[in-house]
């Protein structure tokens, strides 16, 4: 059954080649599901109800992934649209977490039609290159900047009023007399909880500079027990280890598609749409490749459309459960390169993420002081590809830059994406270099603007 389901024999694999390499993927993917119940109850969602729409929506896409388009990746919510979702979304613009969940409910069905109408191929092609790496970095930044704030490692010393661009800079007034601040500054390392997420910072560092499988979560499980051992956490009163999942809680259909369709959430919706599209786009062509199943040089790339209809209709289907974006996972490359090469592998994966429903009590110990260095460093892994952007030819590079920092610095992924959008056209407009253009990129610069200067 395996073999007429999976093709195990014509990708020269076996069982117990899959099922370990799913159990790989399990390792190095386990960790958002810490992360999503500690990011996404920032904005007022219940921490189990969030583990569960995370597992149960992850693992039943992942096992979908498997069955229906036998590729060996894995879903489940991506951390910079946690991330987007809870700061930006949420916190950021001060919507309900029920709107929040209407745009991303709205994002996988535009998903959808743009795969089903080849639209999706279009704007892939005509986006530049430095821009879509320019856009992992900026989230990669936006992704260190959370993980600074939660771990205490950076503080934001005051609210400033608009003054001379000097008492911007300096604060000055704003202190004690002839005092002088920063914007930014360094939390207080003598606290505990700053120095627990300094250790687990350079411990799980240590860990994936030694190509360690699994540093991630090593390192959070780590981080967690020496939080306790220490007293810098406390464990409840009555500890459960193990539970049946209260799928009570779950915010099944609670999504709030009418006002998601305002106006004012076009950009929002779009930044969903637009995020996902790269990550995921992306991450199947890397990892199909890497597992000998697409060959980029002939343009051959079976099942990427089912792939990619898999994908879209995971976003709209997650929303529905109470989960932010879920997307395609760049970790399952570890998977892949522990063997695995069908869909059994997802499956295996899809299979373990369900299992962790009933370790949910568990997974609530976790404190922000552990989860916070695996953000950092996420943004960290995120940096890889700028070196692949021409900073020399200044119609690339000023357009990338803007999108680098306008991410973290406007704490918002959408303005990052919105000015490369705009200026990289522009630019080459400027130096009469039109034609390196696509044309549909005017046609999105003409979206983009015509928002920022009507409906801002």
């Amino acid at each position: 059954m395996l073999e007429r389901l999976f093709a195990l024999k014509e990708r020269n694999t076996s069982v117990r080649t899959e099922i370990l390499a799913g159990l790989t993927t399990f390792i190095t993917m386990a960790y958002i599901f810490l992360l999503a119940p500690n990011l996404l109850s920032l904005a007022g969602m219940d921490r189990d109800a969030v583990l569960i729409a995370a597992a149960l929506g992850g693992g039943l896409v992942t096992i979908a992934m498997g069955i229906l388009v036998n590729y060996p990746i894995a879903l489940a919510p991506g951390v910079g649209l946690l991330a987007f979702y809870s700061f930006t979304v949420v916190l950021g613009m001060g919507l309900t977490w029920q709107t929040a969940l209407g745009a991303v409910f709205i994002s996988g069905l535009v998903f959808l039609v743009l795969t089903l109408t080849k639209i999706r191929q279009l704007i892939i092609e005509s986006i530049p290159s430095s821009l879509k790496i320019a856009i992992t970095v900026g989230i990669g930044l936006f992704i260190c900047i959370i993980g600074l704030k939660l771990s205490g490692l950076m503080t934001i010393s005051l609210s400033l009023q608009p003054g001379t661009l000097h008492d911007i800079i300096t604060a000055k007034g704003h202190g004690a007399p002839g005092a002088s601040e920063t914007l930014l500054t360094l939390g207080n390392l003598q606290s505990p909880e700053v120095l627990l997420s300094l250790f687990g910072l350079f411990f799980t560092g240590a860990l994936m500079a030694r190509r360690i499988t699994g540093a991630l979560l090593i390192g959070i499980i780590t981080t967690s027990i020496l939080a306790y051992v220490t007293g810098i956490a406390t464990l409840p009163e009555t500890l459960t280890f193990m539970a049946i999942p209260d799928f009570s809680k779950i915010a099944f259909m609670e999504l709030d598609i009418a006002s998601a369709f305002n106006v004012g959430l076009v950009t929002i919706i779009f930044s969903f749409t637009f995020v996902e599209l790269f990550d995921s786009m992306g991450t199947l062509i890397a990892t199909a490749t890497k597992a000998g199943i697409a060959d980029p040089k002939k343009g051959s790339f079976p099942g990427l459309g089912r792939a990619m209809i898999v994908d879209s209709l995971g976003v709209s289907f997650g929303a529905m459960l109470g989960s932010s974006t879920i997307t395609v996972f760049v970790e399952s490359a570890a998977g892949v390169g522990a063997g695995g090469r069908t869909g059994l592998t997802a499956v295996t994966t899809g299979i373990m993420f369900i299992i962790c429903l009933f370790f949910a009590p568990l997974i609530a110990l976790v404190p922000n002081a552990a989860t916070a260095p695996a953000l950092i460093l996420v943004g960290a892994l995120m940096m890889e590809a700028i070196h692949e952007i021409n900073f020399s030819d200044w119609t690339e590079g000023f357009p990338a830059y803007l999108v680098i920092v306008l991410m973290p610095f406007t704490y918002s992924i959408a303005n990052g994406v919105a000015a490369g959008l705009i200026v990289y056209p522009l630019m080459k407009l400027i130096t009469g270099r039109y034609k390196d253009v696509h044309w549909f990129m005017y046609v999105l610069a003409l979206i983009v603007l015509t928002k920022y200067v009507f409906f801002n």
